[in-house]
């Protein structure tokens, strides 16, 4: 009876090699590793906050010397409007705005930025021994609802799950079952069988989204922009599923694959508020444009024309990666 078990045990893990499955006990905790390491640690040094100032008003000569002299604590920048501030801030280039007012503008009160600007800034009035609080109102840009702060994350899960996940495994499968093959030898075009195939891809990341709307009750910031901004992003992991889905020989490996390119693409966009370090390194990924054009859209009420970059850098990953798999539909690979 041992030597039986010890015969399947061998013969699953060589199961699991041959279809790659075993690549995933390295990769995922590799993956987790590295992404640790490049999240900011407790212990590494903090670094200045940006503090936005209105020029050509009147500031408290005390504040502007304490604050010019807090390098270390506050990096202050000028802006010439109220609007263009909070614009920065939205954008993450500054930290908080501070009115002549005493009022500080943030992006979320609930926020560890927020709290450490708070604290600096009260730390430098007790310092400048001045009785009269630098801070007298806060306002944020963006309400801090737990469920609804969650929405875009779930929605990139969502949307990277269809991508990364089941569209590879499907295109795998075609080409393994030679149903691929078979179709091609019929009137019908390589580009039709692609077009067929990322628009199930959008269709089914759409519909997911529709059915969490109507499961949580999320009826506010649907418009025009925001189903714009859906199809954009769908259109491009869709056709970058596809792709995946070209480059394995079947649905194992798709799976495999798919994993592999699903972590990346969600840990570092959906982690980049909470690390600076990943806040430098998530723009290069096209999840992350479309995780932060969600964000804008559903709580700054952000138009399509303020994210045309975002827009069409998941356009042009979309397409590059359409025409990448017809080349390789053409060349009939690995079918």
């Amino acid at each position: 009876m041992i030597k039986n078990i010890l015969t399947l045990i061998q013969n699953d893990l060589a199961i699991a090699v041959k279809n790659k499955t075993i690549f995933l006990i390295f990769f995922i905790p590799l993956f987790v590793f590295f992404t640790l390491k490049i999240v900011d640690s407790k212990n590494e040094t903090a670094h200045a906050m940006n503090l936005g100032l209105i020029n050509n008003e009147a500031y408290s000569p005390v504040v502007i010397q304490s604050l010019k002299s807090s390098d270390k604590i506050f990096n202050v920048i000028y802006v010439e409007t109220i609007e263009e501030g909070k614009n920065e801030i939205r954008q993450k280039t500054l930290d908080g705005l501070l009115l002549n007012t005493n009022e500080l503008i943030i992006l979320k009160k609930e926020s560890l930025k927020t709290i450490s600007m708070i604290e600096g800034l009260y730390s430098l009035q007790q310092t400048a021994e001045n009785k009269k609080s630098w801070v007298s109102s806060v306002t944020a840009l963006q309400s801090t609802d737990i469920q609804k702060d969650s929405l875009p994350t779930w929605i990139l899960m969502m949307v990277l799950l269809v991508g990364f996940v089941i569209m590879p495994s499907q295109v795998a499968e075609e080409k393994e079952k030679k149903l691929l093959v078979s179709l091609l030898q019929t009137p019908m075009r390589e580009i039709e069988w692609l077009m067929s195939k990322i628009f199930t891809g959008m269709i089914l990341a759409t519909a997911s989204i529709l059915i969490l709307h109507l499961i949580g009750n999320f009826h506010t910031g649907i418009n025009l922009n925001y189903i714009l901004i859906i199809l954009s992003g769908s259109f491009c992991f869709s056709s970058y599923g596809v792709l995946l889905g070209f480059l394995c020989r079947n649905q194992a490996s798709a799976r495999i694959l798919g994993v592999i390119f699903y972590l990346p693409h969600l840990l570092p966009s959906a982690l980049s508020d909470f690390s600076r370090k990943l806040d430098v390194v998530a723009p290069l990924l096209p999840s992350f444009h479309f995780y932060e054009s969600i964000k804008h859209i559903l709580f700054d009420q952000a138009r399509i024309g303020s994210l045309g970059v975002a827009t069409v850098y998941m356009l042009s990953v979309g397409v590059i990666t359409f025409a990448a798999s017809y080349f390789l539909m053409k060349k009939r690979w690995l079918m």
